[in-house]
């Protein structure tokens, strides 16, 4: 069987707090507004990506499994997951701060909205200047004492800040809390869930004065309130090949630097591949003669059963298979 490459459709997300980078980052022409996210594969629900060229041109993510099954996401991934596209990937653009939030793990989310639990981590591609990111505790703080933090507005006193620079990771695993500062680009790599429980919004109003809707309670029984030793590891940006960046039990996630020629090999065929190119361009050859080239903001999908992988030009990529 010879699938090739596959490249779908983004969507381009308007909210209160997007900016004007994300078009001319990915070189697409368009009057959309204060775009803060552009969704590059997505299997969540409604939110299905759609195929864009080929054979299968005008498929949504979910009939192209059905269609190829293990051959397009690997046995071990279609025996868990099925019909479901089990990753999520983004670029995201913030011109203003992010609410703090937290995702629930796997039994919150499922017992409360039926869905996988939400684990993801943030590469920083580039940031403006004072530009930070909120994760995690500066010190162990108990649910009553957040409860009070949150309603007395003194909740950022106890997060963690820091100042954020290309090559920045930050691994969010489920329950550990959050906020994008202004002036972050971002690469996302998740888990295929939607699920957000906003704590707090340092008090925005729209319009109408009208703020935004907080969990507490529900993010109360989310939050992993334990405090680590660190949050933020700082990848070099001048180091070429593959520096390993986040693996846990849902993703395997490296970044590829190349300057010339790049090879990537994947003889077991358990899981398939998905390639973000953040900087630059490149031209990608699988061992079936199938060839594609991505540029700076593109994505591809590359199929389970492609064992190899030739990667030729300048770029700088980010590389996940699921776990």
């Amino acid at each position: 069987m010879n699938i090739g490459f596959i490249k779908f459709e983004p969507y381009l997300k308007s909210v209160l707090w997007g900016g004007e980078k994300i078009a001319e980052y990915k070189g697409i022409d368009t009057d959309q507004k204060q775009i803060g996210e552009s969704w590059e594969i997505s299997g969540v629900i409604g939110r299905e990506s759609v195929v864009t060229e080929g054979a299968d041109a005008g498929l949504s993510i979910v009939e192209l499994i059905r269609k190829y099954k293990g051959a397009l996401v690997g046995e071990p991934i279609y025996a868990k997951y099925g019909d479901m596209f089990p990753i999520l990937v983004k670029f995201i653009d913030a011109k203003q701060d992010l609410s703090l939030q937290v995702h629930p793990n796997d039994t919150i989310a499922k017992n409360r909205h039926n869905s996988l639990g939400k684990t993801e981590m943030w590469y920083i591609i580039d940031t403006d200047e004072n530009a930070r990111i909120n994760v995690g505790f500066t010190k162990e703080i108990t649910p009553k004492e957040y409860e009070q933090r949150v309603a007395n507005n003194t909740i950022m006193e106890v997060v963690a800040c820091h100042n954020s620079k290309p090559g920045d990771l930050f691994y969010l695993p489920a329950g550990r809390i959050h906020s994008i500062g202004a002036g972050n680009l971002i690469a996302e790599i998740q888990r295929t869930c939607d699920i957000t429980y906003r704590v707090y919004d340092f008090d925005r109003r729209d319009a109408q004065g009208n703020t935004r809707e907080l969990h507490t309670k529900w993010a109360k029984n989310a939050i992993d309130f334990t405090v680590q030793e660190s949050y933020v590891t700082s990848c070099p940006t001048d180091i070429s090949g593959e520096t390993k960046l986040v693996k846990c039990e849902y993703f395997d996630t490296s970044r590829i630097i190349t300057d010339s020629e790049y090879e990537i090999l994947s003889p077991d065929a358990e899981s398939f591949r998905i390639i973000m190119c953040l900087k630059g361009s490149v031209e990608i050859t699988d061992n079936m003669g199938n060839t594609t080239s991505i540029h700076q903001g593109e994505t591809v999908l590359v199929p389970a059963i492609t064992s190899k992988l030739t990667l030729k030009g300048k770029a700088e990529l980010l590389t996940t298979t699921a776990m």
